[in-house]
């Protein structure tokens, strides 16, 4: 069984921000792979939803915790089922990343990722796979806070779906 994780905040008024890369690109997967709708569930104090690829399962994940506090979800879905960290994949945004590109690795720390940085502290390790979505650097006059939870536009939501059909590519789940 596989788990990956989309970190991103709750709420329509985050729906299409650019903190919610990862939900977005769950809604994605659950489309591409034909999985069922999002399902809250408390147990797991998120939405989850799961299906079958190549003979094993897969859950989708995305917290319900608010970004800073992903790892509340996250270990407690981890523990329900008995999985490594290897066995996860999270899925945020970054900064720190050209927009339309992304970068997978495994073991790096939160580089200023207040989500990641909450995983990396609740599983006691950082030796799980990340995949960076990158959304850029915002303009000067721009608060890095805002410019995260501000929405994408709809030629970067166009450019952004792209990326995703090239992740999917590359994980081969």
């Amino acid at each position: 069984m596989k788990l990956i994780v989309g970190l991103g905040n709750p709420g329509k008024e985050y729906d299409k921000t650019r903190h919610n890369a990862g939900f977005l690109f769950l809604d994605f997967l659950a489309e591409s792979w034909g999985f069922p709708s999002f399902e809250p569930s408390s147990k797991w104090k998120g939405s989850v939803s799961a299906g079958m690829r190549d003979g094993e399962k897969i859950l989708l994940l995305k917290p319900e915790t608010f970004m800073n506090r992903s790892g509340e979800s996250v270990t407690a879905i981890l523990s329900f089922f008995k999985l490594a960290p290897s066995d996860i994949v999270v899925i945020h945004d970054d900064l720190d990343i050209a927009a339309s590109s992304y970068k997978i690795g495994t073991g790096s720390g939160a580089a200023g990722h207040n989500g990641v940085a909450d995983l990396i502290e609740k599983l006691g390790t950082k030796d799980f796979t990340r995949v960076r979505i990158g959304i850029g650097r915002p303009p000067e006059n721009i608060p890095a806070d805002a410019f995260v939870l501000s929405p994408f536009s709809d030629a970067e939501l166009v450019a952004l779906r792209e990326t995703f059909v090239d992740i999917e590519k590359t994980l081969r789940f």
